[in-house]
């Protein structure tokens, strides 16, 4: 398996799930105390939104791809 095909899959598979889930969060320290005993640390949740316009891109790209490399 080549370079392109494999790239091709992995931007079809990613718009696939960019479609289906629509983005993902994640959680992001920003601040970490510690005064003695006591720890205290902040975390913030930060979400992430793909837009679906990206997603079908990446499929259509990845798509296109695969077709190049095979008629190729």
């Amino acid at each position: 398996m080549d370079a392109v095909k494999i790239v091709a899959l992995v931007l079809i598979i990613a718009g696939a799930l960019g479609l289906a889930y629509g983005g993902f969060s994640y959680t992001k320290e920003t601040h970490n105390v510690d005064v003695g005993p006591l720890h205290m640390e902040v975390v913030e949740k930060q979400q992430v939104s793909i837009p679906t316009w990206a997603g079908l891109g990446a499929i259509l790209v990845g798509g296109a791809l695969l077709l190049i490399r095979r008629k190729g």
